[in-house]
């Protein structure tokens, strides 16, 4: 059976969803909001800030944007995209420059104005505000784990991920790979272990 280009990302995608579900399933469930707050009162966050500049484009109605990291395989997926969301993709080689979508209403705080006119697939070049946002790492003792990310889908924790949270939305707090944290974030205060 053949496969145009459009065929194999849905076969990946519904590939990557599957196994992001089994993986999720054999983890236990915590709250990363609790986490967070926990880890705020023991000193263990820092603050850090995205600097490294991405990708974006335009997201089509209805799309689902799967964020595969390389040598992990599939950290989440979106829920279908809406009018006026982007598709950003991250300038990282080490974790396969992966995608994730951001919501109409987020974007320009956090991404602005375009920096370069659009490639052949749309997708222009954009710095990112650079936002102060709270962090801590995810330690050997608090292990894996799966929560519900802001977005409603589920995403699993590693020893050594990031959990960020936006100082003015507490519940908009999520996961971002170890390589992807590095590759991206800037640190401005480090974060106690």
């Amino acid at each position: 059976m053949k496969f145009g280009v459009a065929g194999l990302t849905i076969v990946r995608a519904l590939a990557g969803a599957i196994a992001l579900t089994a993986a999720a399933q054999s983890q236990p469930v915590k709250d990363q909001l609790a986490l967070f707050a926990e880890a705020k009162n023991d000193g263990e966050t820092g603050i850090a800030r995205k600097t490294k500049p991405v990708d974006a484009r335009k997201a089509k109605a209805g799309e689902v944007v799967v964020t595969i990291i390389k040598g992990e395989g599939v950290e989440t997926k979106s829920k279908p995209a809406e009018l006026g969301d982007w598709v950003v993709r991250n300038r990282c080689p080490e974790t396969g420059n992966e995608e994730i979508l951001v919501k109409a209403e987020k974007f320009p705080t956090r991404y602005g104005e375009a920096r370069s006119g659009p490639d052949a697939q749309g997708y222009q070049m954009f710095n990112p505000k650079g936002s102060d946002m709270g962090y801590f790492i995810v330690s050997q003792e608090t292990g894996d784990f799966k929560f519900t990310a802001p977005w409603g889908e589920t995403m699993v924790a590693k020893p050594g991920d990031a959990i960020v949270q936006v100082p003015d939305d507490p519940s908009d707090t999520y996961r971002i790979a170890a390589a992807a944290f590095a590759c991206t974030y800037e640190i401005v205060t480090p974060a106690k272990p």
